[in-house]
């Protein structure tokens, strides 16, 4: 507020509540409430969200109900309006021991403080920076030992209860010349100075914060500040702004957005389709930063601090992101070892994993096979999985979606629980049946800009509608409307959102770079490259093997395939049947390989985005992958050409292959053409988009693989044909196969006077050095294509 000219100015007051002061200026409002984000935040149940307003009026102060539910009190008297001065006494939900308030004259000035953390850009935001919770003196220099270790083993100095700490995690080392340097020890996720990761050891001045873990710490002359983020955090969001496209093709996607999360807040972000609502998510999870505009966590640049704070962020997408075969506690169990360090004993992280499933409501739950599971419950799982790290901010994506209006609302309630047991929860959400156990609603209008942001029982008024479908057919067809230039200039935009608007904006790019696009190293692994390959093996073969469906085709497949092959071959491979068995071989090791692995990665992608997000190896993924289909499908070929082959006259020169017998020749180009198929099908999984197409590309690469093997057609000399077939796994298999039984001499002709099956031993290693080498350019393929699934951060 801004006094005229002429009319005095309400004197300058200092406002006293049990946790401390806060000096008031007759310039601005104060907001008094249970909102993090009010001036005066008193956290106590019988204090409304925004509970009263104390503001400048003339020349005093006015306390001013804003409708609370338990009242304000004043001097003993309960009040809507009521002039206050120094020396006022005021209750806030209650007459006599409710949170009191006195109002003092000014205090003398004080020099400013030197200990507080220099990367927190809005300090009157953070929870976290708010008071250490913790102090401790610096090593002396003159001492024989002038370090800190810190870690989570109880024999370090400074001892961190956390599993996202290493047991030997860090140095604090006291330097010669006065100063001091932070090192990393080989933690597994990582030592962090202003919120980039240390390389080694780090030099260290006052107010630099020290991320390890939760915990953070700052220097404060010769003290070592502690804090600790327990989860209460608030977010503040600064004019963010998302385009797509150049020229006349460009699009926005999100509009100059703009509001303040307080700590412990649920809110739940709504509107029409193509809003931007997705967009945000990737702004605010900074998975895919704003081009403009700053993202708050608890006071502190998110993306400048990202490396370390992402850790600290869960999200739960649309899709579920557990192995529904699999129980829930062997899910979240293969999910902790993924995620904690490598030094955490079994027991700590099997103590985690019981712990979720409590917190949750999923103790009668926990062996049931997840595909088991209701909707809701199947969700819950999911969060479960997200709430291992102890994430301070909890983000979901349609959490609702695909359940009954029950199950919608069990959902929703179990997100009330996860904000009041102290995070902050934000949920994109279709669904309008649950709104009311929100504390904010946001509404984005097409173009992604905010309709409206505030308590979700005001928006349909706000709007002037009853029903929500009637406010959505307006977005659709008031296309004109400028929704957010008249939220903008609407109370409820003063009340909720300028409440922050005395703060400096942040928003600018910083020099050299568009804001939000800072250069982020990938997050560190919670394990090492063999550990994580170990783990996924593990989890990926339990999941196979609990998949009852798939076992019995693994089974069947081979055996059926091979019957008939022996059927066509008959007791020996003569000019009639020698060419027929080989080409149902080479069908039946495609089918068979290829079959196993043409749905893997499209089916997990979500897993996979997930995963990867917060550290998981690319080429360990596909590793695990490699080894467990791999082995499958090795052994299918194995029994395919016993089955069709053992104890058959193969005719090769002298009963004799190329190098070896007849018989483990075949056998090893069948497993060889297996393996590439598999390969070959892993590529295929990579490039869709839906999993449903994959079965018709199975069809169609199984007809490729006949036509170009060259059993059907004669494809040496044929110009473009012959390059194209050089591609095709099945041409250098049944080449092989054909060389070692000598395949020209059994059925003379045009047909089989191919050089690939001379019986000649240059000749078959090429045919099987071919098939190789098929396998390691489809594996390369098939990582590149992976890379495309990843968050922007990851793709290094």
């Amino acid at each position: 507020m801004v006094q005229r000219p002429g009319v005095p100015t309400a004197p300058e007051l200092v406002l006293r509540t049990d946790t401390g002061s806060t000096p008031m200026s007759p310039g601005r409002t104060y907001h008094v409430g249970r909102d993090p984000l009010c001036e005066i935040c008193l956290d106590d149940a019988r204090v409304s969200w925004h509970h009263a307003l104390l503001r400048p009026d003339g020349d005093h102060w006015t306390v001013e109900d804003e409708d609370s539910t338990n009242g304000t009190w004043a001097d003993g008297h309960r009040v809507h309006e009521w002039a206050v001065g120094a020396g006022s006494e005021l209750r806030f939900g209650g007459e006599r021991d409710a949170p009191r308030v006195l109002l003092l004259g000014p205090e003398p000035a004080r020099a400013p403080a030197r200990d507080r953390p220099s990367s927190v850009a809005r300090p009157a935001l953070s929870h976290t920076f708010r008071q250490p919770s913790g102090i401790r003196p610096l090593p002396d220099r003159t001492a024989a030992r002038t370090t800190v270790r810190i870690g989570r083993a109880l024999d370090n100095d400074l001892v961190i209860d956390d599993l996202a700490v290493s047991r030997r995690h860090a140095e604090l080392r006291a330097l010669d010349d006065g100063t001091y340097e932070i090192a990393d020890l080989g933690s597994h996720n990582g030592t962090y100075l202003g919120g980039a990761p240390v390389e080694g050891a780090a030099r260290i001045t006052e107010g630099d914060i020290i991320g390890i873990g939760h915990s953070a710490f700052c220097l404060a002359g010769d003290q070592l500040q502690e804090y600790v983020d327990t989860g209460e955090v608030s977010l503040d969001v600064q004019d963010l702004s998302v385009a797509v496209g150049r020229g006349r093709d460009r699009k926005t996607l999100l509009d100059d957005v703009s509001f303040p999360v307080g700590a412990k807040c649920l809110l739940a972000v709504v509107g029409p389709s193509g809003a931007g609502k997705s967009t945000l998510l990737g702004a605010l999870t900074g998975l895919r930063p704003a081009d403009q505009g700053t993202v708050l966590y608890d006071g502190r640049d998110l993306y400048r601090d990202y490396a370390e704070l992402r850790s600290r962020i869960g999200l739960v997408p649309q899709d579920d992101i557990l192995h529904a075969q699999l129980t829930v506690r062997r899910a979240l169990g293969y999910a902790a070892e993924l995620r904690f360090p490598q030094d955490t004993a079994k027991a700590e992280r099997r103590a985690r994993v019981d712990e979720v499933i409590g917190e949750l409501g999923l103790e009668q739950r926990a062996g049931q096979p997840i595909h088991s599971l209701s909707g809701g419950q199947r969700k819950r799982v999911s969060v479960a999985l997200e709430l291992l790290t102890k994430p301070s901010l909890l983000f979901l994506d349609e959490p609702t979606s695909g359940l009954d209006p029950g199950m919608d609302r069990s959902v929703m309630h179990m997100l009330r629980g996860l904000a009041d047991d102290g995070r902050t929860v934000i949920v994109v959400t279709h669904s309008v049946l649950s709104l009311d156990v929100c504390d904010r609603l946001l509404v984005l209008a097409p173009g992604g800009r905010v309709a409206y942001y505030g308590p979700p029982e005001e928006t349909l008024g706000f709007f002037g509608y009853a029903q929500w479908p009637e406010a959505f057919e307006a977005f659709e067809n008031d296309r004109g409307r400028d929704w957010a230039a008249e939220y903008r200039s609407s109370p409820p935009h003063r009340k909720y959102v300028d409440i922050t608007a005395h703060q400096p904006r942040l928003g600018a790019a910083a020099p050299g770079r568009p804001a939000g696009q800072a250069a982020v190293a990938p997050p560190p692994t919670a394990q090492s490259w063999g550990s994580q390959l170990g783990t996924l093996i593990r989890r990926y073969a339990a999941a196979l093997g609990a998949d009852r469906t798939f076992l019995a085709i693994m089974i069947a497949l081979p055996f059926v395939m091979g019957a008939m092959a022996r059927a066509l071959a008959g007791s020996a491979l003569t000019q009639e049947t020698a060419i027929n068995a080989l080409l149902i071989l080479c069908v039946g090791g495609v089918l068979t390989g290829a079959a196993n692995a043409v749905r893997e990665l499209v089916k997990e992608r979500v897993i996979y985005q997930r995963e990867r997000a917060v550290g998981l190896s690319r080429s360990a993924y596909l590793m695990s992958k490699v080894v467990v289909l791999g082995a499958v499908t090795v052994a299918q070929a194995v029994v395919l050409t016993l089955v069709a082959l053992l104890g058959v006259q193969l005719n090769a020169p002298d009963g004799e292959g190329v190098f070896l017998p007849p018989l483990v020749e075949i056998t090893l180009a069948v497993a060889l053409l297996s393996f590439t198929a598999m390969m070959l099908g892993l590529l295929v999984s990579a490039l869709v988009k839906k999993e449903e197409v994959t079965m018709p590309l199975l069809v169609l690469l199984a007809i490729v693989q006949v036509v170009f093997c060259g059993a059907l057609l004669q494809l040496d000399g044929v110009p473009v044909i012959e390059q194209l077939a050089w591609l095709v796994p099945s041409r250098w298999a049944l080449g092989a196969m054909a060389g070692t039984i000598d395949l020209g001499a059994i059925v003379p002709g045009t047909l089989t006077d191919d050089p690939l099956f001379a019986h000649q031993g240059g000749v078959w290693l090429l045919n099987m050095g071919m098939l190789v080498a098929l396998s390691v350019l489809f594996g390369v393929l098939v990582a590149r294509l992976l890379r495309r699934h990843e968050p922007a951060v990851m793709r290094k």
